[in-house]
């Protein structure tokens, strides 16, 4: 006989007779596993009949249960004392309800005894390796928030008793930043470059124009529009700032004229193709609703979107008060943003050396000193940017497709989080230049390479124009992810460990990648003021 068995093994009969034979049927159940099956079974027996115990009571009881019996007599005469005979339902229920009460008194006088065996199954440690997976660590997530707002409160508490106060409005605007009006004016004029492509877009669909002349006129616009802010912001002397500012909304607006015009492009191709029977099963219903609509155009300039369609789907409303909250979280993060530039990282790059110059362990301590700021304000960076601004900006114009960033942080590969951190600029490099170039027969790794290619020539061009100096750092940075690429597809291949790769991508593109660019351009921008001087 168990020993549960024997545990309840009492000459009293009736209810906790057959709460004795229950119990013994699952002898290696856990201590309290005795309780909640004969309080379930109890319960099954009585539902038919009656309603069950109201959650206060049921959780008053088992919680009371260890204390002196007086308690749990006093309970049941409580119960019975209450029993109106008004009628035969209502005296069923509340029979019902005091045996319920009853059997579980019972059982729980017997169900924690010192006898009872505390040990029946074999069980795993939490944190052993065949458990550790298996088990929820949202508490230790939360100590390592705890740990990360202690760490850098301290950190922030302690620059500001010994540096002071640092930031200063003259570094975001000035007198000197007044006079970037040209810039201003050269941001707006990039809106006739649109309407050009339109116009172009018009003649040839009512075939006014041939085809070669609209390839031509195409190519002459989209590389003027690229072409006339590099030329103002090289020839007026402005602050990095605003020629940053330009050169993201010069790019912006020359990838979304090429969407606009390869989009044409495709579709007159469709129309016009003199393979009928293959044409008509792929564009008859591109034939029948498309044209090319100014409407269309404006809202594609404006929409959080590079690539081009004749509509998008759509929500029903707007939601004001969700826009006023993200613009607020908008003003907060920029404001963070801000403070750790100035107060951080603007220190430290003043007071270090040129990295490829001098020690190489120096070189190695101001790039590992500065990863840490820099990480924060990329993060506030992608934050407002891609969450905040993309979105604020969708739900003004109701855009419903808000997928701009997928979980680029889980990324296992450097060529993962090139797919998953900018969604729009990877919709359009797979759309207008990835498999066009493999349905012109180029290899898929020589694709890859072009792809490279052309994001490191606009990144080199974002910083290097408005920096007045051209050393290729940014481009070199971008090209190198290609052997990253490589490496880390082979450690993935080779470990099949997620862990492996998500950790060298955080260590050479967060912590060592971006501080090196930002302490490259910081030194050759200060020593081209010095020798300009």
């Amino acid at each position: 006989m168990s020993s549960s068995s024997l545990l309840l093994d009492t000459p009293d009969t009736g209810t906790r007779g057959q709460i004795r034979r229950r119990t013994s049927v699952k002898s290696d159940a856990g201590i309290g596993d005795n309780l909640y099956d004969s309080s379930s079974s109890s319960r099954t027996n009585s539902s038919d009949d009656g309603d069950s115990l109201d959650n206060n009571e049921d959780q008053q009881i088992r919680f009371r249960a260890d204390d002196d019996d007086i308690n749990i007599n006093t309970k049941e005469e409580e119960l019975k004392e209450n029993i109106i005979v008004d009628d035969d339902d209502s005296v069923k229920k509340k029979k019902n309800k005091a045996e319920t009460i009853t059997t579980r008194m019972s059982v729980l006088q017997y169900a924690y005894r010192p006898s009872s065996p505390a040990h029946r199954r074999i069980k795993e440690s939490p944190l052993s390796s065949d458990a550790i997976f298996n088990q929820s660590h949202a508490g230790l997530f939360n100590l390592c928030i705890v740990v990360l707002v202690a760490v850098n409160g301290r950190l922030i508490i302690e620059n500001l008793m010994k540096y002071g106060l640092l930031i200063n409005s003259n570094f975001w605007f000035s007198s000197r930043s007044l006079r970037d009006w040209p810039l201003l004016m050269c941001c707006i004029s990039l809106l006739t470059f649109p309407l050009t492509a339109y116009v172009v877009e018009k003649l040839a669909w009512k075939k006014r124009i041939s085809d070669p002349v609209v390839i031509t006129l195409h190519v002459m616009i989209t590389t003027t529009a690229i072409l006339y802010p590099v030329f103002m912001i090289l020839r007026f002397d402005s602050v990095v700032l605003s020629g940053v500012s330009l050169m993201l909304f010069a790019c912006i607006n020359w990838l979304k004229l090429v969407s606009f015009v390869h989009t044409n492009y495709d579709v007159r191709s469709l129309v016009n193709s003199t393979d009928k029977g293959e044409a008509e099963s792929r564009s008859s219903n591109i034939e029948l609703f498309y044209d090319t609509d100014f409407k269309s155009l404006i809202y594609f300039m404006a929409a959080p979107t590079l690539c081009y369609q004749m509509s998008y789907p759509r929500t029903a409303f707007i939601r004001k008060g969700w826009v006023l909250r993200q613009l607020i979280k908008l003003i907060i993060f920029t404001g963070l943003m801000g403070f750790i530039i100035e107060q951080y990282i603007n220190p430290i790059v003043k007071n270090s050396k040129h990295p490829l110059k001098g020690d190489i362990l120096y070189a190695i301590e101001r790039v590992l000193k500065l990863s840490v700021p820099n990480l924060y304000v990329w993060l506030c960076m992608f934050y407002c940017f891609f969450h905040l601004w993309l979105n604020i900006l969708a739900e003004l114009l109701r855009f419903g497709d808000r997928e701009f960033y997928k979980d680029w942080w889980n990324a296992q590969t450097i060529e993962e989080y090139w797919r998953l951190w900018n969604m729009p600029v990877h919709k359009w490099i797979v759309r207008h230049l990835y498999f066009p170039c493999l349905r012109n027969g180029i290899p898929k790794g020589a694709a890859v390479l072009i792809a490279f290619f052309m994001s490191a020539v606009f990144h080199e061009l974002c910083i290097a124009v408005p920096c007045h100096i051209f050393k290729f750092w940014a481009f070199i940075g971008i090209m190198f992810q290609v052997p990253l690429v490589l490496l880390t597809n082979y450690l993935q291949n080779k470990f099949q460990n997620s862990m492996v790769g998500n950790i060298i991508f955080w260590c050479f593109f967060s912590i060592l990648g971006q501080p090196m660019c930002v302490l490259l351009y910081y030194h050759d921008v200060m020593n081209q003021k010095v020798n300009s001087k």
